[in-house]
């Protein structure tokens, strides 16, 4: 008769934190960058499935962590490779005509902005990230302009003028805005 052990499945989440690779609170970092990077792929993919097949890697070694990079970065890292492989795929098939979506990919970030709505994480998540960056400029009413008409998908010549501002004025504020962003460690990759 099989022992009681042999009918258990361990999934490699359990064996992460049995382990100690990874810690609860880093485990919830990760679930939650699971759920962002799931956003948008088949739904035969979740984000349980994303997060399972970065441990998965990373545990038998075909993705190995390279010396320094904090575990959280690294597995979110494999996520996103993970997602990208399933875009290219599934742009790949659109090729072939068997995609559903009516579309063909030139791109995956095409589809991974197409979220018009936001679930309440992400929702909450924006608003205490805007009102960080507006304490940060209280005290600048032309950066806070800057911002509005930013927000707004103003160009640059259009926030000019609602705001009435120079080309210089316009530029300082630009400046000043990006210092006090890279100073508070608050900058994003730019495209």
């Amino acid at each position: 008769m099989p022992s009681l052990s042999a009918k258990t499945i361990v999934r490699p989440t359990q064996t992460a934190l049995a382990l100690n690779l990874v810690s609860e609170i880093d485990l919830l970092r990760l679930k939650t960058i699971a759920r962002l990077h799931a956003r948008g792929l088949p739904p035969d993919v979740g984000w349980e499935d994303l997060l399972q097949e970065a441990l998965t890697r990373f545990l038998i070694g075909t993705r190995p962590q390279p010396e320094g990079v904090p575990i959280v970065a690294f597995l979110a890292g494999v996520m996103r490779s993970l997602r990208t492989a399933h875009w290219r795929r599934l742009a790949g098939s659109s090729r072939r005509g068997d995609f559903r979506l009516g579309h063909k990919l030139r791109d995956c970030r095409d589809l991974e902005l197409c979220d018009p709505v936001a679930d309440p994480e992400r929702s909450v998540t924006a608003e205490q990230q805007l009102d960080l960056l507006l304490q940060l400029f209280i005290d600048d009413p032309i950066a806070l302009k800057l911002i509005a008409g930013l927000g707004e998908g103003l160009s640059a010549e259009q926030i000019r003028r609602a705001a009435g501002l120079s080309r210089t004025e316009y530029e300082s504020a630009r400046k000043r805005i990006r210092r006090t962003l890279l100073r508070e460690g608050l900058t994003c990759a730019s495209s």
